[in-house]
């Protein structure tokens, strides 16, 4: 993973504009926010397996179907999707410890062949870094990333328990983003 993508991540932990709450019992908090709309099909490439979307406030956006999509068929400049989109941060003290590392997964579940298109996709990013110095007054804390990187980050105020973050800890960063989809028959 790299240098750019864990700053991004741990960017977003302090920046999603939503609700925050803590985890556990261990210091950290959890951002997430939601959004769902109709969106139109303006534009499908069947050869290319892509399909241009226009959304409520009309901004555009093409997306690439998956080859394991098999109804992309059905799909057709005009038709209506219902969309639910989730994304969610969660910044956390590892209760098992560990070392620093990265990884992702994904999954993938999609309309079986001759069902109304549609699916749902989940792809979740995790970071861990280990404290290496902690500031309890400026609230800073310096991090050692998976890539053998230091650097330092102010924590947020709706981090809880703050003051029980050691030297040594392994701090959690998951990133999440899920997306449904469905084609509404008209």
């Amino acid at each position: 993973m790299s240098k750019s993508l864990f700053s991004v991540l741990i960017a977003l932990a302090v920046a999603l504009p939503a609700a925050v709450h803590a985890q556990g019992d261990k210091p950290g908090a959890v951002a997430a926010e939601a959004a769902e709309a109709v969106v139109v099909v303006r534009a499908v490439n069947y050869e290319m397996r892509t399909v241009t979307f226009q959304g409520p406030q009309g901004n555009l956006v093409t997306m690439d179907v998956p080859p394991e999509a098999q109804n992309l068929d059905q799909v057709h400049v005009g038709s209506k999707f219902h969309v639910r989109y989730l994304r969610s941060v969660a910044v956390y003290i590892s209760e098992v410890g560990g070392e620093p590392a990265a990884g992702e997964a994904s999954t993938m579940e999609l309309a079986e062949k001759g069902a109304t298109p549609g699916g749902t996709m989940v792809h979740v990013k995790q970071v861990q870094a280990r404290v290496e110095k902690i500031d309890y007054d400026a609230r800073t804390v310096v991090l050692h990333g998976p890539l053998g990187n230091d650097f330092e980050l102010a924590v947020d105020e709706h981090v809880r328990r703050f003051n029980e973050i050691k030297p040594g800890d392994i701090v959690v960063v998951r990133y999440t983003e899920a997306l449904a989809m469905q084609m509404i028959k008209e």
